[in-house]
């Protein structure tokens, strides 16, 4: 049976080379479907993916729609009858100008709702031995949350719980309560966790099952990556372009599962503690985090 695969955020950036990579090593016959929310950005995206492989189609997909990956779910289950892996990588980027309390609800929108609604339209849909992996960060454990936080994200057993959870934290960051409190002022590191927490949640329920299926639910961290985004906040010059950082996503897709990485935060195929209880030592490797002057590696 021929094979069909989707990028969400794929116009540019690391969407666009997983989108590149996918069709490089899947067959002739297979199908991979690169997404955004913009349909001219869209088709210009699908002109430029070199020949051969795998056939690239674009589909219009905004995540932050409420309606959007579950009108492309079905879509897609008509035309090839289910999915076989799909990237969710679609975000709202942020630069160290922007207001936080200006731009959260946007921000938690695409980057936290849209995972949510992107995990609840295509886990359904998954056929055996299927994938659906969401590009997160090393920034999405409890080590980097104040210990008094960590039981709101540490025993969600359910997408709806993350998003209630994410949806406390916003409107404690947009009326200015946050910054009073514990949270982090940099708000991707909520957001991360937010998004690995609704991985692990939905793993949480279907593990057995998917077990037997061959499926794999996880989250991934590429790393630093030499974006001009990245390059707002940290030193990306000797980071890996989008092309070299989604091999290892790749890899992860399209070889076989290992189960220690069903459900967890998963970074060059090695997997990253959720929590300190896990691991004391943050993050483990030469990862390094000093949020006060912005630096971060890996």
């Amino acid at each position: 049976m021929s094979r069909v695969a989707l990028v969400t955020g794929a116009t540019q950036g690391l969407g666009l080379a997983l989108v590149e990579l996918l069709a490089q090593r899947m067959d002739p016959g297979d199908t991979v479907y690169l997404t955004g929310r913009d349909l001219d950005r869209v088709t210009t995206a699908v002109a430029t993916v070199p020949a051969g492989g795998a056939q690239v189609r674009g589909e219009l997909l905004d995540v932050a729609d409420p309606a959007g990956a579950e009108r492309l779910s079905e879509l897609l289950v008509a035309r090839h009858g289910g999915v076989d892996i799909v990237f969710g990588n679609a975000v709202m980027r942020v630069g160290p100008d922007d207001d936080p309390r200006a731009i959260v609800r946007e921000y938690a929108e695409v980057n936290n709702f849209g995972t949510t609604r992107l995990l609840r339209a295509f886990a359904p849909v998954l056929r055996d031995g299927g994938r659906l992996i969401v590009v997160a960060s090393s920034l999405g454990t409890l080590h980097q949350l104040a210990p008094v936080l960590h039981d709101r994200f540490d025993v969600l057993t359910s997408l709806d719980d993350v998003d209630r959870e994410v949806a406390r934290w916003v409107d404690a960051v947009a009326d200015g309560s946050a910054r009073a409190g514990a949270w982090p002022g940099f708000v991707n590191i909520p957001s991360k966790i937010g998004q690995v927490a609704a991985v692990r949640a939905l793993a949480a329920q279907r593990r057995e099952t998917d077990r037997a299926r061959g499926i794999l639910v996880a989250a991934t961290c590429p790393g630093m990556i030499n974006t001009p985004t990245s390059a707002l906040w940290w030193d990306v010059s000797g980071a890996p372009t989008p092309a070299q950082a989604a091999v290892a996503l790749v890899d992860l897709a399209l070889e076989p599962v290992n189960p220690a990485h069903y459900g967890e935060l998963v970074r060059y195929g090695t997997v990253l503690p959720w929590s300190p209880a896990a691991d004391r030592q943050p993050l483990g490797g030469n990862a390094r985090h000093t949020f006060a002057a912005v630096t971060y590696d890996g």
